[in-house]
């Protein structure tokens, strides 16, 4: 049975984990910030051409810098960066980093200080090209022999669900590196976890057949997925469209959540889920799936609906955790405590999303990064849930086999003395090969014993008896109560035991209240083959005890030897 996997290694992922969950929002706030305004295109007029830019760049009163970009919804606009700080752009080989978002074609404006005004941009189709782990989009600032002062974006067909242009930074070539080498270690550290968490589970699988470990290694897979789009590594190494990109990872994420309410359902125990709850979860589980997969694909052209549906579905799935937990509280689950530490970092961050999704806080880089590390420490926690089932799984199973021991011998020993019962030692006892040697002891005037001392000093007398017949057996004999007062040794013939010498051993027995206990002993050898041949030894033992009572008892008589005078 499968124990608990190794402790460095659990403490060695969690603490993994938990700097990553530290590190990100510090990885995704790399840089100097910038603050924008916006302007939609839509109150462009009269100004057209290649003198757009400077006009916008001469007029930045145009713009507006109190509106929320969210309140403008999707569309084509142009956004102004505030005068660039000096110190941040200092050198030739600044960086402008800001999130990737649903937008077609992107176009970046730096006016210098000389007036010249340089440009450089990027399509949906392209983005793959600037894009950077953490889904940052990364672009060079066109070099000039003067500094840069300002900046102007123009942003075609954006979605405008959570910003126009979101976590605009600069940053110089170095720190530009060394972030996404931290951000590289962090999505290199979870994938690794994710494969040994597969290998790991899916070996005890193999072993073990439980309903909950093919649904977690589903929903690690899922989690592998999404970071492998939501990551942006998708769009390095391959050129799918930035926008195409995004819906897979919308549609991968509501998977990851599904896979993950599947594995609650088959984590905790079965009457947790009893009655209404198991209909209401499968329905939430359906709507997540249709609500995400319909935002993907009916975006952008019904991202009103489809957005809010998909967010309404997330909220579905936070307030689906209430009654489960409730349930597993009451229904005394003996995994809640896992279970609730396991979804505590993910919940809290839903949360956090679905406030920015209705936009009641700020969207923030680093909810994007940290969602995956929440889950990744769910994946972790809920793989140390896994090792603590497996380890009652194992509690359990051990208790039943040494229920199922207990219960054999019971079935199979006298409950007063120990010994065999009759029906244990003619089970071991006939279908022997060879010729053994049978000993019947009998205690003499055993109800007088029990009229003297009472039942329970005649039981003791049974158990003093019971513990010298043990003790004067081999380890290849066998020893049993066959009836009230009477005892049955088998032996091998090459082998036997000497029936005066057992005798001798009961003599020497301290009896309760000091009482003389005697008993008479009848032998005999024969074979054991079949039933027959057992019935006709005990005949032939029990002439030699009944000859031994007849002779005054506490003596032994020999079948064999009564056989051959006769």
């Amino acid at each position: 049975m499968p124990k608990w996997p190794p402790i460095r290694c659990i403490v060695a992922t969690l603490l993994l984990l938990l700097a990553s969950i530290v590190a990100a929002p510090a990885v995704a706030a790399t840089g100097t910030p910038l603050r924008t305004c916006i302007l939609p295109a839509t109150l462009l007029s009269g100004i057209a051409g290649d003198a757009l830019p400077e006009t916008l760049f001469a007029h930045p009163d145009r713009f507006d810098c109190t509106t929320r970009a969210t309140d403008f919804g999707a569309g084509d606009f142009w956004v102004l960066s505030q005068p660039l700080p000096q110190a941040a752009v200092g050198g030739p080989v600044t960086q402008v980093r800001q999130a990737s978002l649903w937008q077609n074609r992107v176009t970046l404006y730096v006016l210098y200080a000389d007036g010249a005004i340089r440009h450089i941009g990027f399509t949906s189709a392209t983005a793959g090209e600037h894009l950077m782990l953490g889904a940052v989009v990364q672009l060079a600032l066109p070099r000039h022999h003067v500094r840069p002062t300002r900046l102007l974006w123009h942003i075609e067909g954006s979605l405008n669900r959570r910003g126009v242009l979101v976590g605009p930074a600069l940053v110089d070539h170095r720190t530009a590196a060394n972030t996404e080498i931290t951000m590289a270690a962090l999505y290199a550290a979870f994938a690794g976890m994710c494969l040994a968490l597969l290998v790991y589970n899916l070996a005890l699988w193999a072993a073990l057949r439980q309903a909950f470990q093919p649904a977690y290694c589903l929903m690690v897979l899922c989690l592998l997925a999404y970071a492998f789009t939501s990551s942006g590594l998708l769009g390095q190494l391959t050129d799918i469209d930035n926008n195409d990109r995004q819906r897979l990872s919308y549609v991968l994420l509501g998977w990851s959540a599904a896979t993950a309410m599947v594995f609650a359902r088959a984590f905790l125990e079965q009457r947790v889920f009893d009655g209404w709850l198991r209909p209401y979860s499968n329905l939430v589980i359906a709507f997540l799936l249709i609500a995400t997969g319909s935002y993907a694909i009916l975006s952008p052209r019904f991202a009103d609906i489809t957005d809010p549906l998909s967010t309404f579905a997330y909220l579905l799935v936070i307030t689906w955790l209430v009654p489960v937990l409730v349930r597993a509280w009451r229904r005394r689950s003996n995994y809640l405590w896992i279970f609730a530490l396991a979804w505590g970092a993910p919940v809290a961050l839903a949360g956090v999303r679905v406030l920015a999704a209705f936009n009641l806080i700020g969207w923030q880089m680093w909810i994007d990064n940290s969602t995956l590390l929440a889950m990744a420490l769910e994946a972790a926690l809920s793989s140390l849930g896994v090792a603590y089932r497996i380890r009652l799984l194992s509690v359990e199973r051990d208790e039943a086999r040494e229920q199922e021991i207990a219960a054999r011998l019971l079935a199979a020993t006298d409950p007063l003395t120990g010994l065999l019962n009759r029906r244990a030692f003619l089970d071991n006892a006939i279908g022997r090969t060879e010729d053994h040697q049978l000993i019947l002891i009998d205690i003499d005037h055993f109800k007088s014993i029990n009229e003297t001392i009472g039942h329970d000093g005649g039981d003791e007398v049974l158990r003093v008896i019971a513990r010298a017949l043990r003790a004067s057996a081999t380890p290849e004999a066998l020893v049993a109560r066959v009836g009230g007062e009477e005892f049955a040794m088998i032996a091998p013939a090459e082998a036997p035991l000497d029936a005066r010498g057992v005798l001798d051993r009961l003599r020497m027995e301290r009896m309760p209240f000091d009482l003389t206990v005697t008993a008479s002993i009848g032998t005999c050898i024969g074979p054991l083959t079949r039933e027959t041949d057992w019935k006709a030894m005990y005949r032939c033992a029990d002439r030699a005890l009944f000859e031994a009572k007849a002779a005054g008892r506490d003596r032994v008589r020999n079948g064999a030897t009564l056989a051959d005078a006769a």
